[in-house]
């Protein structure tokens, strides 16, 4: 409702009818629920907000992020597929485990890198010139 200076703010109890009560109860029950479902971390960050509405755009934006931003961690993890490579010193297992979290980040984005994609870039790329043997093996 407006106030006497055509400001927006919320009704009081005595001035809403049966529909705006449930609406209310509607609103407290989901700001329960997210209130409930978050550490303290992230509550902190929605504490001040009154709406169930204001608490869920501040935790899709904090998960989320912007779409100019996942654009840009999209490209950025692109560029991070592209250049993986092999540390000196670490184990097959450890390798695949550090790549595999990359197209699954791409994934998340909505960006797919398929399967034959994955296995070409570890055969011959990323692997080491010492596995050639077992890479012309397999």
């Amino acid at each position: 409702m407006k106030n006497v200076k055509g400001e927006d703010v919320p009704k009081t109890r005595a001035n809403c009818n049966a529909e705006d009560l449930k609406k209310w109860e509607k609103n407290a029950k989901t700001k329960k629920w997210f209130v409930c479902g978050l550490g303290p971390d992230k509550y902190r960050r929605i504490q001040g907000y009154s709406t169930a509405k204001q608490i869920y755009d501040t935790l899709q934006v904090t998960h989320e992020g912007t779409t100019e931003v996942n654009r840009s961690r999209g490209t950025l993890l692109l560029s991070h597929c592209e250049n993986f490579a092999m540390r000196d010193g670490e184990t097959i297992q450890n390798m695949y485990t550090r790549f595999t979290t990359l197209p699954n980040e791409l994934k998340s984005l909505g960006r797919i890198i398929s399967e034959e994609e994955r296995v070409e870039k570890i055969l011959t790329r990323v692997l080491p010139a010492t596995w050639e043997s077992n890479i012309t093996t397999i």
